[in-house]
Order: C-alpha cells, then sequence, then structure tokens
C-alpha cells in the first residue's frame, strides 16, 4: 500500500525561499509545487524550484564530513564521522579563541530569515564577527534607502500589484526572479500598468516593457539626476506630500540645477525628450509609480548615490504608504501580535565590537566581508584566525578568487557547511554537509510586509545520506566549546517551542498552510502619521547619517571613464535557469543552460570580425579564458555580458567543471575595489580585453 502526504515547507533552490507543498510517498520526494494557499504563489514553481527532485537524488554533492589531508584546493581529503569532524572543528576554535579571544571567529552566510541561528551561536561563543554576503548583492541600496527613510531596502515592501507605473533599473525581474514578484508584476501588467525598463542590455524583462533605455554603463546617477532636474522644474512632484515630510527639498533643487536632461543625454545615450517623458509618465502615475531602487545596478562606485537618487524620486512621487507605492514592512508588532523570541534571548551580550567597527575609511554600516578579509590579512585591529562560511560561496561571489584563496590561506581554520561542493569548500580545511532543504525543518522565520506571517520550513523526507540540520550542527558545536547551556536545544521542536512561547501560537498551527498570517489585510500608517526611522522622523534629502559621517548627501556626477578600442565593461547578471554559482552541475538546469556565452555588441564585433558561435578570448589584469560569443545588437557598444556563477573549479562536479567562464577572475586587484559609501563591492568597474580566439571555447 502506497503511503502519501504533503509537507508544506520552504524551497532552497535559491535564497527567495518561496512556499511550497512537497508531495511524499513511501518515504521518497514524488512532487513539488509552489504553495496554493500562499498569495502571489498560486501553486507556481520556477525552473529552479521543480530541479529540486534533481538536486535532492544528486550523488554529486556532499554526502558525509570530510577532513582536508593535503594542501588547501589540492582536493584531497579523508571522510570522518560527525563525532570526528565536529570534535576537530571545536578543538580548532578553542584554540584560536585562547590564543586571540572568542572575537578571533567569524561567521559568515546568505542573510536570510534565519540568520538568528547563526548571530546566536556566535553570541553564546562571545563573537562579534557576523557577516553576510550583502557586498555582493545590495549593500549599497541597502544603506541608500536607509539614509532617506531611515529604513533598509528590505524593510520596504514594492506593491505592484496595485502599481500604475514600475520602473526597474537593470532589476531583471523575469530572469533573476522571485516567484511572487513576477506573478505580481504580471498581475500589475494584466490591469494597465506600464513598465520601463533600464539596462545596457534588453534582457526578458526588456521583451516585456512599455520603454527599454539602453543606457551607457556607469551612468545611471546622470540618468537619475536628470529626472529629478526635470520633476523639480515642472514641479511634477507631490508638493504637499514633499511639504510635510521632506527635509532637503531646496538644497536637491538648487543641486540638481545643472543635471538637465540635455546634459544628461550626452552622458547616458539617453535622448533628452525620453528623459522628460518618463518624468512626465511617472508623474501622471503618482503616487502608484514605483522606481525600484535596484540589483545589479549597484556595482560601480557611485552606485550608493545612484540608488539613493532612485529612492529620492520615489519620495518625490508621494508614494510612501500608498497603495501601488512602497510600504513599510510590518512585522508582528504592528499585527497586534507578539514577535518570535529570539535564540540568543538568555545569552549574555557580546563586550567586543565587530572587527570592522573603527576600521578608517570604512563605508557606512559594518559587517563588509571585504572588511573582514583586510582583517584576516593584517591581523588589525585585530586578528581573526577562523572562518565558517555557512552556505556561502564568498571564492565564487566576490572579485578576485585567487586573491581571497590568498587571505584564506593565512586563517587557521576554514569551515564550509553547505548542501554544495562550493569553491569555498574545496578551499576548506573540513565539509560538514547539512541535509537538503527537503531533508531538514529550520527555525521558525518572520515575513514582514504590508501581512506579515510566520513561516515554517519542515522536513519532508529523513537525510538520505550522513548529513545533519544546521540548527544541530551549530548546537553541537557549542556543547562541544562549553557554550551548550546557550543553545540546549535537542530537538527541532525544542527551538520551535522556544520561539512561540507568548505568542499565542503552537507548531502544529503551521500544519495546514505552512504559514500563519498575521493580519487579515495590508497594514498602512495613517498618512498624517508616518514614521521615518531617521533621526529627524522624516524623509531626509541631506542625511544625518551620512553628515555624521562626513559622507556628503548630495555627491556631484563623475563621468565613467570609457573602455579603448577593443576593450568592454564587464558585466555580469542571471538567467531564469541558475542560481548564482550553486546549480549548475544540477542535472536538470545543467541540461538547459550548461555552459555562458559572451553578449557582444554587433557593431563593435564587427570591427573585431567575430560573429555568434566564435571562440573568442578575454582578458584582464593577468588572467585570460575563451568562450563562445554571442553576437547582438541588444547590448551597448562598451559592454559585455556573461551568467555568473560558471567556471567552477571543483572536480567533484562533473557536469560544470570548468564549463565556461567566471566573471570573478577577471576582477583580479578588484577585492578592495568597492562604493566608498555603501561598500558593495564594484564588479563592474572590471574592464577585459576581446578578440577572436585562435583555438576553440574552454
Amino acid at each position: 500500500m502506497k503511503a502519501t502526504s504533503s509537507v508544506y515547507s520552504m524551497c532552497g533552490m535559491c535564497a527567495v525561499r518561496c512556499p511550497i507543498r512537497v508531495e511524499v510517498e513511501n518515504g521518497a520526494v514524488r512532487w513539488i509545487e509552489g504553495n496554493p494557499h500562499a498569495p502571489g504563489i498560486n501553486g507556481s514553481l520556477c525552473a529552479k524550484g521543480s530541479a529540486g527532485l534533481a538536486f535532492e537524488y544528486d550523488s554529486e554533492r556532499p554526502q558525509h564530513p570530510m577532513i582536508r589531508t593535503g594542501p588547501r584546493g589540492s582536493g584531497q581529503w579523508r571522510r570522518a564521522t560527525w563525532d570526528e569532524a565536529l570534535d576537530h572543528v571545536a578543538g580548532k576554535l578553542e584554540e584560536v579563541s585562547a590564543a586571540s579571544g572568542p572575537r578571533a571567529i567569524a561567521l559568515a552566510d546568505r542573510g536570510g530569515p534565519f540568520t538568528d541561528l547563526t548571530k546566536s551561536f556566535l553570541k553564546a561563543l562571545g563573537s562579534p564577527n557576523y557577516f553576510d554576503h550583502d557586498d555582493s548583492c545590495a549593500s549599497n541600496v541597502n544603506l541608500a534607502c536607509k539614509s532617506v527613510f531611515g529604513y533598509g531596502r528590505a524593510e520596504l515592501a514594492y506593491d505592484f500589484t496595485n502599481a500604475k507605473h514600475i520602473v526597474l533599473y537593470g532589476r531583471n525581474v523575469f530572469e533573476s526572479l522571485q516567484v511572487n514578484e513576477v506573478n505580481t508584476i504580471l498581475d500589475a501588467l494584466a490591469a494597465g500598468a506600464k513598465l520601463t525598463y533600464i539596462d545596457i542590455r534588453a534582457t526578458v524583462t526588456a521583451s516585456k516593457a512599455d520603454r527599454f533605455l539602453m543606457i551607457r554603463p556607469g551612468t545611471d546617477y546622470a540618468l537619475n539626476l536628470a529626472l529629478i532636474h526635470a520633476v523639480l522644474r515642472e514641479r511634477l512632484h507631490d508638493v504637499e506630500f514633499a511639504r510635510r515630510w521632506v527635509e532637503g527639498l531646496s538644497e536637491l533643487e538648487r543641486f540638481v540645477t545643472a543635471y538637465t536632461p540635455e546634459w544628461a543625454a550626452q552622458e547616458t545615450g539617453i535622448p533628452a525628450q525620453e528623459i522628460v517623458s518618463l518624468a512626465h509618465d511617472i508623474a501622471a502615475a503618482r503616487p502608484k509609480v514605483i522606481l525600484h531602487g535596484g540589483w545589479m545596478v549597484a556595482r560601480y562606485t557611485d552606485s550608493f548615490y545612484s540608488s539613493r537618487a532612485i529612492y529620492l524620486l520615489n519620495a518625490l512621487m508621494g508614494n510612501l504608504e500608498k497603495e501601488g507605492g512602497l510600504i513599510v514592512a510590518k512585522g508582528p508588532e504592528e499585527a497586534g501580535g507578539r514577535p518570535l523570541r529570539s535564540l540568543g534571548a538568555r545569552i549574555p551580550e557580546v563586550e567586543d565590537e565587530i572587527v570592522d567597527a573603527g576600521m578608517p575609511g570604512a563605508p557606512l554600516g559594518t559587517g563588509h566581508l571585504v572588511n573582514l578579509y583586510k582583517a584576516i590579512r593584517t591581523g588589525q585591529p585585530y586578528p581573526v584566525r577562523a572562518f565558517l562560511a555557512y552556505r556561502f560561496d564568498p571564492i565564487a561571489a566576490f572579485p578576485d578568487p585567487e586573491a581571497q584563496k590568498s587571505v584564506l590561506e593565512k586563517l587557521d581554520l576554514l569551515v564550509a557547511i553547505d548542501v554544495n561542493y562550493s569553491d569555498t569548500a574545496w578551499h576548506a580545511d573540513v565539509i560538514l554537509p547539512e541535509a537538503t532543504y527537503l531533508e531538514r525543518s529550520n527555525i521558525i522565520a518572520t515575513q514582514k510586509g504590508p501581512q506579515p506571517s510566520f513561516a515554517m520550513r519542515r522536513q519532508a523526507i529523513p537525510p538520505r545520506h550522513d548529513t545533519k540540520p544546521a540548527w544541530e550542527i551549530f548546537a553541537l558545536l557549542a556543547e562541544r566549546m562549553g557554550a551548550g547551556r546557550h543553545l540546549p536545544y535537542k530537538s527541532i521542536d525544542d527551538i520551535w517551542s522556544w520561539q512561540l512561547e507568548g505568542t499565542g501560537l503552537k507548531s502544529e498551527d503551521f500544519n495546514a498552510k505552512g504559514f500563519v498570517s498575521l493580519a487579515r489585510k495590508p497594514i498602512l500608517m495613517d498618512g498624517e502619521k508616518l514614521e521615518f526611522k531617521t533621526p529627524s522622523g522624516k524623509i531626509e534629502f541631506v542625511s544625518s547619517m551620512l553628515e555624521r559621517r562626513s559622507f556628503e548627501s548630495l555627491k556631484p556626477y563623475v563621468r565613467p571613464r570609457k573602455p579603448e578600442e577593443g576593450s568592454f565593461r564587464l558585466a555580469s547578471g542571471r538567467s531564469a535557469v541558475h542560481t548564482n554559482a550553486q546549480s549548475q552541475n544540477n542535472p536538470y538546469l545543467n541540461e538547459i543552460v550548461p555552459e555562458n556565452t559572451l553578449w557582444l555588441n554587433d557593431h563593435e564585433a564587427g570591427k573585431l570580425g567575430i560573429k555568434s558561435g566564435d571562440a573568442v578570448e578575454v582578458s584582464a589584469n593577468g588572467q585570460r579564458g575563451t568562450i563562445k560569443a554571442y553576437v547582438t545588437p541588444f547590448i551597448h557598444r562598451e559592454a559585455v555580458f556573461m551568467l555568473h556563477g560558471f567556471g567552477n573549479e571543483v572536480p567533484f562536479k562533473t557536469r560544470s567543471f570548468r564549463k565556461g567562464l567566471r566573471d570573478t577572475r577577471f576582477a583580479a586587484g578588484l577585492l578592495d575595489s568597492v562604493d566608498p559609501v555603501g561598500g558593495g563591492v564594484a564588479n563592474l568597474e572590471c574592464v577585459v580585453t576581446v578578440r577572436k580566439a585562435t583555438g576553440g571555447a574552454r
């Protein structure tokens, strides 16, 4: 007799963590689909989520603990028991702590809704050094948003469903996709909303847009200043909203005087009339207009100010806490409930500051991974000797992999806790294999938004190999290091009970849908009682946060350098098929997109004698490699583009091993090249030379 059941959980094939329904038959997963109860999902699943079955039953992933026996990166390993591996890691961590204090231990993860576990683990050890991946993602956008509203990027939700005009700057939503976001944007377009897409190349998102503007690389800030100029010159903004809630409008008006649409046309390549037309169109839709703060646009050295200007435009549209605009994400308290109890609530506070808190010349905020590398390399302001990378692959994500490896060589201990053989794991001393997302439960997550909720990832099947869930790995390490009293959990139910205490909920309340909604309808602030988390309590066009650190609120535009003949800015991005550098070895996804190609403008390709399918040599900063060309008119003449995440150097991943090129290897020497205010790595400042190859593509 077949024993079947449905388990409501969360996908783990990318960092979006969409809600899913898993169908299990006789202990095996037979079907995965989007959670039909989740708003905006309605049973939908992307290609990555659909390939979760292939990932679960793939043998080319870590199946047991491994301890390195040869030089780092040599691929020389031995199988270990969990007791042996955990004892080894705990022993090394204790040695580091005894010699340099617990602050010499650092951990980095992907960020997201489960970080209470990793932060509490570090807190239990007595270390302040938690980092995440955001400098390779959206740190510039996050801090730019905070400088205007006091809220970070993730604290503002986009009400796409009710929007009348959506403007996306390089936010390729239909390829670098989130299922809920895609569905709500499609709903808006079906209801008559307009979509403007701005990028250096025409993506799938561009094909869905009413207006596509191909912009010269590195000139987004110029475009945004000109849009602000046009909006203010013609008084297209929400005058009453600005009078009530904005500080520094007169300073902004004076600042943008010289940044006319005609001036911007010379910088960006976008005609002045198009800029003026866009200003009128977004104003006609206000307040139901959304200008997305950016994503991959946040890779230049002025990306902080480019994104900040976008948020200034949003404020000028008066779209805060309005249907179809930007809505402050609400939590359990705003819904009249109580928050989840932190796992760290009973752990004493750490006295030491995070290692980059006092670094001279540091960007805004702390927790910048590039600064962690500096501390490892120099021992200043204090040494960091051990690094745990949990579900995070900085060697693949950040510029200059070889420079990173040189820094990591200085560590006494590098541990990878992962479900994949990442490049960082391949370079580690110990690999602790985490159970897959179908084989594990996680701590309960708080999902803030207009309608906040609690969500649960629930184990669907037992681990198929010698792997463990993260909560157990960290609890066992804490126990071995004498901190077990701080993480005393023996089961996930123990954790859930601790988290839910005082909320009035039980873990069984998640059985029916996988989540518990905390509000029946979107929660909006009273329009007369808006709250901004800035020192002034208002929207700050002149930012207290920036001025306090001697950064300019309104920074003059600097023209980007033009690449020489035969050279181009190297851009990278994602397709709808792959997740960064995680999924290229997946049996299904590898079959669809097995390697990347180099997008090259047809006019420039003609001058170089290159046709689509030709092997071309890409070189920069002492690095070179060959790749197949994709010649197209739909990319700017000053840029080339390749999908991120290819060219892995892990032989265990046989389907993807050395297939295509890794974009970050050409950014040699650029590991410390960051936006000076936001701290995000400036990958798009990498310039490469392209020529027709004499041999085939590697």
